[in-house]
């Protein structure tokens, strides 16, 4: 239904991405809107005719996801503005804004379930089953098991965290629905009440899920490395460029989806020509703004590549540094020589939760370098990646 719809209102032909995005997202939210308030409407019904509190709860369940589908639609609408004076680097991140509020009253959802089905625990009652009601709820789990397979699916087609934390909660209602499915049948057939039982168990998957969406919107909120896959994309892009020998200190900054800014240092020969050098950057610039829609601020970082010496023995400090541990890196390596001895200046990057403390780390590779030749002296900066 959904690809339907798109393409009878939505133009794909020659849109951006950015674009597309929030036409879906207004899209989807739209349909989630309608969906939900249909099986609140049938599911309220159904509750009212059986006497069954948990098809009832199960009702408006579907009433606030109808709100969540209203937020996610809000949330595209604003997140689709472009840049201002107040917010030069747009409004993407409303996307992760409006699915914390969807996890947010998942969670409310989970938490009222439960309260529910403690209550019909403690005061069990008998449910009229008839076939309408059940085949009102087997209605119900199967548009909610839709609704979560399109929303995932284009959530992760358009990185929308948004519609994923939709897919959760819609995949979470068809399991609820499931277990008063259940329960409904077995107080039919066998004159159990367990309806109480089966609540405190939807509730608890409701809760984790809303959970786990909360964590999936609230972590690029707080910033987060990028994916290994955009950063070897990036490499390969840069590293394609023969003027750039190497790249470090990378660091990508995400505003929202289809919203990201980098900076990285591009070692370069010290020996070419600086203006040659800088038109050659300002096209590595405009092939990541091109191919990867993202902004890219890059240093250059001049180094020496006509010196053996320095070429030698940077070699042979990664060499040392590598025996202490594997995962140390170095770069913007030079040497300065005195007229007592020579500093070997370079960064040393370590990953986060190393075991040994920068000052240790620092220690450790003087030794080292010592080694090589007592006039030699390390100037080390410890560093972590952001990648």
């Amino acid at each position: 239904m959904i690809s339907l719809l798109a393409r009878l209102f939505l133009k794909t032909e020659g849109r951006d991405v950015a674009a597309l995005r929030k036409e879906y997202g207004i899209l989807c939210g739209a349909v989630g809107i309608a969906l939900n308030v249909l099986l609140f409407a049938g599911k309220f019904f159904a509750g009212t005719l059986s006497g069954s509190i948990a098809i009832t709860a199960d009702a408006f369940n579907n009433l606030s996801d109808a709100g969540s589908s209203f937020v996610t639609l809000l949330g595209f609408q604003l997140a689709g503005q472009k840049p201002d004076s107040d917010h030069p680097f747009g409004h993407g991140r409303i996307e992760y804004l409006s699915g914390l509020a969807v996890s947010m009253l998942i969670l409310l959802m989970g938490f009222e379930l439960a309260k529910s089905s403690l209550d019909k625990i403690l005061h069990p009652a008998p449910v009229d089953s008839s076939w309408l009601v059940i085949a009102i709820l087997c209605v119900s789990i199967a548009v909610k098991l839709y609704m979560s397979f399109y929303n995932r699916s284009l959530g992760k087609k358009l990185n929308a965290p948004a519609m994923l934390a939709t897919a959760a909660d819609s995949l979470s209602d068809s399991v609820a629905t499931t277990a008063v499915l259940i329960a409904t049948l077995v107080g039919r057939f066998s004159g159990l009440m367990i309806d109480g039982w089966c609540g405190i168990l939807v509730a608890a998957f409701i809760l984790w899920s809303g959970f786990n969406a909360a964590k999936d919107t609230i972590n690029p909120l707080l910033g987060t490395p990028p994916t290994h896959e955009f950063v070897d994309q990036i490499k390969h892009l840069v590293m394609a460029h023969p003027a750039i020998i190497g790249i470090h200190d990378l660091i990508v900054h995400d505003y929202g989806p289809g919203r990201v800014m980098i900076s990285l240092h591009a070692e370069v020969s010290a020996s070419e020509n600086v203006l040659e050098l800088h038109d050659e950057i300002d096209n590595v610039e405009s092939e990541l703004r091109e191919k990867l829609g993202c902004e890219a601020v890059i240093h250059m970082d001049p180094i020496v590549t006509d010196d053996g010496i320095t070429e030698e023995t940077r070699e042979r400090v990664a060499a040392l540094v590598h025996c202490i541990d594997d995962a140390i890196n170095i770069h913007d390596f030079r040497m300065v020589a005195g007229p007592s001895h020579t500093n070997v200046i370079f960064d040393a990057v370590v990953p986060y939760g190393f075991r040994l403390t920068d000052s240790e780390v620092e220690e450790k590779i003087k030794t080292a370098v010592r080694t090589l030749d007592g006039n030699y002296f390390a100037v080390v900066k410890v560093e972590r990646s952001y990648t």
